[in-house]
């Protein structure tokens, strides 16, 4: 594979989508072709498993099985193809959102998750993850201004609590993979450091 593997990860209102738009145009313009995608989501059949997902109640375990069959079409038809052509793929989300999410954030049993990934991704990890990290009040605060909150942002303060923590545990226990930005800082700072990391990537 000689592409790059990036992902955006952060609880919700964490403001990934924002930094996704922004570092997708600098990376274009210093020529790279980017592929931008999503998860849950990224092909036809993922999209709309995202939106049983995000709406209808389940058990934890179907929820956690459906994050990863969107995910293994994720990578047939979209991830692997991307990469071996040589393009940069940035995904908003990816499997580390399972470990916190279905992990951490619902209490899922992580060897249930381990054995997913390694089934599901045969190895594939991504070649950075950034992660944006804000305190649990000030994703509360931003999502406040949404008219409308899927499944999974209506969740308590507790819930996102437990997501924050399982994915700044990760970040430690993958420190050769992960950066952690703050994200409650201005857009132009934030920027700033995806510039100087990227300069060397």
């Amino acid at each position: 594979m000689t592409g790059k593997f990036i992902t955006f990860e952060g609880i919700d209102g964490a403001g990934k989508s924002t930094h996704l738009d922004w570092l997708t145009r600098h990376l274009r313009g210093r020529g790279h072709s980017v592929v931008v995608t999503r998860e849950p989501g990224g092909t036809p059949l993922g999209e709309k498993l995202r939106e049983i997902l995000l709406s209808q109640p389940m058990h934890l375990e179907t929820e956690a099985l459906l994050m990863f069959a969107a995910r293994r079409e994720h990578l047939e038809k979209v991830i692997r193809p991307a990469l071996s052509a040589g393009k940069w793929v940035i995904s908003d989300r990816f499997s580390d959102a399972s470990f916190a999410y279905q992990g951490g954030g619902r209490g899922l049993d992580e060897n249930k998750l381990l054995a997913l990934e390694q089934w599901v991704q045969d190895g594939l990890q991504p070649d950075l993850t950034l992660l944006f990290d804000v305190p649990v009040e000030v994703s509360r605060q931003r999502l406040s201004n949404n008219a409308t909150l899927d499944r999974f942002e209506q969740e308590q303060q507790e819930f996102f609590q437990r997501v924050r923590e399982n994915y700044l545990h990760r970040a430690q226990q993958f420190s050769t993979r992960f950066r952690i930005i703050d994200a409650t800082r201005s857009l132009p700072e934030i920027q700033k450091e995806l510039e100087e990391i990227f300069s060397v990537h």
